[in-house]
């Protein structure tokens, strides 16, 4: 789920900037980007994933 809102941050960033929408200092292209990649980061590391590093049950 987080990599998925991290695509649809990556596709607002990029519209943002291919379109040279003009926006406030906080909602910039560049920080949209650094946002998914955090967010990306964390579908990496495994938080929100629903699985557990517990092992096999018997």
């Amino acid at each position: 789920m987080l990599a998925i809102v991290a695509a649809v941050l990556f596709l607002i960033a990029w519209l943002i900037n291919a379109a040279e929408v003009s926006t406030n200092d906080v909602f910039t292209s560049t920080n949209v980007m650094l946002i998914g990649l955090a967010l990306l980061a964390l579908h990496v590391a495994g938080v929100g994933s629903g699985w557990t590093a517990r092992g096999r049950r018997r």
